[in-house]
């Protein structure tokens, strides 16, 4: 007879744990899907937005990515990968730079890590000091835990819908001269919306300036995180490019954030690519490393040779970004159609990533004081299931939500859309 432990443990004592843990705040979206899950377990209808994730249904990954996954561990690829990554990946990263994005890298600039979160960790991990300060616009993904998680100083910039929730360099330039690292993301989650070319020139520039301003005084410099997990899924006129890119001086203080995980619909997969300084670069290799924080080695085989098969690349993300465009663009249209008839909804046209932005402008009305009043009544009432942009950093209540298309179908979007709009008719009555 096994021992039992259950008796021992009891009531859950937060002093077994330290004061960062205490601290740290858990997921609001993982709080919102239990709550779906127990109204599907109640046999009722959902239309479930709210997961930055891919149902394989839907959105499988490339055909050749996983029979080469199959391959590679009928292969016997599975013992420890090099703590930097597999050769063989690193140039296929580095290639695949080359050829789409047209920046030439040295490998030692490519780390390869278990999805792009550890690299956002590394980035954290390597270059800060406690109590360095961290400027970061909100909304935005995380910035705020991993800030919590280092001890540093958090410098929250809060954006608008005038301007796509992306910040601008005058927003931005207060706060450079006090700050160890700015983090960026676009296309944005969790807007899906997607930093100009102009906007994004501007703040290059200022920061190329800041650090001249810096090296004269032998201070350190001002590194840029920037996150471009979704770049390859862009619609219609929408154009992404890179700080290097447009400022190529910056390319010595920036680490970019990319992956498998949103282009190829491949979350389960974990393989993720810093790409960045080798001076940086070197230095997350050696904190990762004592993470364990590599990606597993059939998926690295597989992935090196995906990346090269360049038309099955470009075959696939076309497919990619025609049925999230479908779904995006249903979601958008139909609330433009409510607007149009005087119901209370606004959403930004869709321009990258997975996500659409929706203001519910019920604030108010039929009692509601707060977005979860919002959300909940949505839920409850129409069986569509969305996240607030507090879960994002932005605290206020302004009617604003992520809606995430990623596992869903646009049967199940337009399904839900009149069942949204006799919630909204009923409110405004």
């Amino acid at each position: 007879m096994a021992l039992d432990l259950n008796p021992l443990f009891g009531p859950r004592r937060d002093d077994t744990v330290g004061t960062m843990a205490r601290g740290l705040q858990g997921s609001e979206i993982l709080r919102i899907a239990a709550e779906i899950r127990e109204l599907v377990a109640q046999g009722k209808q959902v239309c479930n937005l709210t997961v930055g994730d891919f149902s394989p249904r839907e959105f499988p990954i490339p055909a050749s990515l996983g029979k080469g996954i199959a391959q590679a561990l009928e292969a016997g690829e599975t013992n420890y990968p090099p703590s930097d990554g597999m050769p063989a990946l690193r140039q296929s990263v580095q290639r695949f730079y080359e050829r789409a994005l047209g920046l030439k890298y040295p490998l030692e600039s490519v780390l390869i890590t278990a999805g792009a979160r550890p690299i956002i960790y590394g980035v954290y991990r390597s270059v800060l000091d406690a109590g360095d300060t961290v400027v970061y616009p909100v909304p935005s993904w995380n910035n705020n835990h991993y800030v919590h998680m280092m001890g540093a100083r958090p410098v929250e910039v809060k954006t608008d819908a005038e301007h796509g929730f992306m910040p601008t360099v005058e927003q931005l330039a207060p706060h450079l001269p006090q700050a160890r690292l700015l983090c960026l993301c676009s296309p944005l989650n969790p807007t899906g919306t997607m930093i100009s070319p102009e906007a994004m020139k501007a703040i290059g520039q200022r920061v190329v300036e800041e650090n001249r301003q810096r090296e004269a005084r032998g201070a350190r410099p001002l590194l840029v995180l920037f996150d471009h997990i979704y770049w390859t899924l862009t619609f219609g006129q929408s154009r992404h490019v890179t700080p290097v890119e447009l400022v190529p001086e910056l390319a010595p203080y920036t680490v970019f954030v990319d992956g498998i995980s949103k282009a190829f619909a491949s979350t389960g997969v974990r393989v993720g690519w810093a790409v960045g300084a080798p001076s940086i670069i070197s230095r997350m290799k050696d904190v990762l490393g004592h993470v364990g924080a590599w990606a597993p080695k059939a998926e690295q085989v597989a992935v090196a040779r995906f990346l090269d098969d360049a038309p099955a690349v470009s075959a696939y993300l076309e497919t990619m970004r025609r049925r999230v465009d479908e779904r995006l663009t249903a979601l958008h249209q139909g609330f433009s159609a409510m607007r149009a008839a005087g119901l209370p909804v606004l959403s930004i046209p869709p321009q990258g990533a997975i996500y659409l932005s929706v203001r519910f402008e019920l604030l108010g009305k039929a009692g509601l004081r707060t977005n979860t009043d919002i959300r909940k009544l949505l839920l409850e009432k129409a069986g569509f299931a969305l996240v607030p942009f507090q879960a994002f950093g932005l605290m206020e209540d302004t009617g604003w939500f992520r809606l995430s298309v990623g596992a869903v179908s646009v049967e199940d979007i337009q399904a839900a859309l009149p069942r949204v709009e006799a919630v909204l008719r009923e409110a405004v009555k």
